[in-house]
């Protein structure tokens, strides 16, 4: 257990964010899936943390408002916690939209924008409170209701063809450990996790959303944040242990709400796989780039003290980058880059079209 303590120690909390306009290539959009499978989703509401967050958080929480944040797309920091795009952009151009605006900027955006859905992701947060004062995911839930309560933006019938992202990418465990609370409650803490993810996701589904996306936890243990300890070489398998109790329960959590509506309503993302599957990776998956160091991040400090992004107080850089970040997986300590997104969901693409578009 102590081994296991120590990865999250050693993790930064995940935050990232974004407005995103202009299509996305290298994941195909699925207009032809749709006529296959007949389900055509027009709206994507999101949820979680900043594997989902595009453009939430506030700029005085996050080194991703910062350079070299967001220098492939969209040129300039904007908010996500990677070079580009990521996860919630990479769903949405699968299912043929837009990827929805983040809440934050909703007063902000026209009714053209507003049609594809809303992101409630707030990078840094879990479904408990977290380090990070911003909304957890209860209270984010609460903020579509009060939407869907006013009426003026979404009807009933369009939550019939909308999807949801539900993203729960480990900042509990990182709160936890911070809290300095016994390694012996840690397995009882992530039922707690995922108990309250299970009241999230049926919550959800009876404010009416018809397809419902939670993604597996991905594996901590092959996070440049604890790598680096292998120079980059190999993922510290202990240490996912926890990961993969965390997941045995989420899937039996998924089963049991799919079992109570007689239909797929729930889909998992096998994060945890398509990372691995990405990392060991020699050409032969189609789409997915070979990265001849995929553990090793683009963005790094100069040294241990220092972050991506990070500057002195005399404003000069402490940190140094990649010729090409699409030559990486991560871009920095804790988050994949643009193109480490792709490739994950080219991995996924295949179970996402047979779980996401059957009617």
């Amino acid at each position: 257990m102590d081994s296991l303590i120590k990865l999250f120690f050693s993790l930064s909390l995940i935050l990232f964010t974004s407005l995103l306009f202009g299509e996305i290539s290298g994941v195909e959009g699925s207009n032809q899936n749709h006529r296959l499978y007949g389900f055509r989703p027009t709206k994507l509401f999101v949820f979680g943390d900043s594997y989902a967050d595009t453009g939430n958080i506030k700029k005085s929480l996050s080194n991703s408002w910062k350079f070299p944040y967001g220098i492939t797309f969209p040129g300039k920091p904007a908010g996500r916690f990677s070079d580009g795009r990521v996860a919630t952009d990479f769903l949405a151009k699968f299912v043929g939209i837009k990827s929805p605006i983040p809440f934050f900027w909703k007063d902000y955006a026209g009714k053209k924008r507003l049609q594809y859905g809303m992101n409630f992701a707030y990078g840094g947060t879990g479904v408990f409170n977290t380090q990070v004062p911003l909304p957890n995911m209860t209270t984010q839930i609460d903020f579509f209701q009060k939407i869907l309560t006013a009426g003026d933006i979404y009807s009933p019938s369009d939550l019939g063809s909308s999807v949801s992202l539900v993203s729960v990418a480990g900042n509990d465990y990182s709160t936890f450990i911070a809290q300095n609370r016994p390694a012996s409650d840690f397995p009882a803490f992530i039922k707690q996790v995922v108990d309250q993810t299970e009241v999230n996701l049926r919550r959800i589904h009876a404010l009416g959303v018809k397809k419902i996306a939670v993604p597996s936890l991905q594996p901590l243990g092959c996070l440049p944040g604890i790598t680096v300890a292998s120079a980059f070489q190999r993922c510290n398998e202990s240490q996912n242990a926890l990961v993969k109790l965390h997941n045995s329960l989420l899937q039996q959590a998924v089963a049991k709400l799919n079992n109570e509506t007689k239909q797929s309503t729930f889909i998992i993302l096998d994060l945890y796989n398509a990372f691995l599957t990405v990392f060991k990776n020699r050409g032969a998956n189609p789409g997915s780039t070979k990265f001849a160091s995929p553990l090793k991040p683009c963005c790094v400090g100069v040294s241990s003290e220092y972050h991506c992004g990070s500057v002195d107080e005399k404003g000069v850089k402490k940190y140094v980058i990649c010729d090409d970040p699409k030559s990486a997986f991560f871009w920095d300590g804790s988050h994949p880059t643009e193109e480490g997104w792709r490739s994950v969901y080219s991995v996924l693409r295949e179970s996402l079209t047979a779980s996401l578009l059957k009617a």
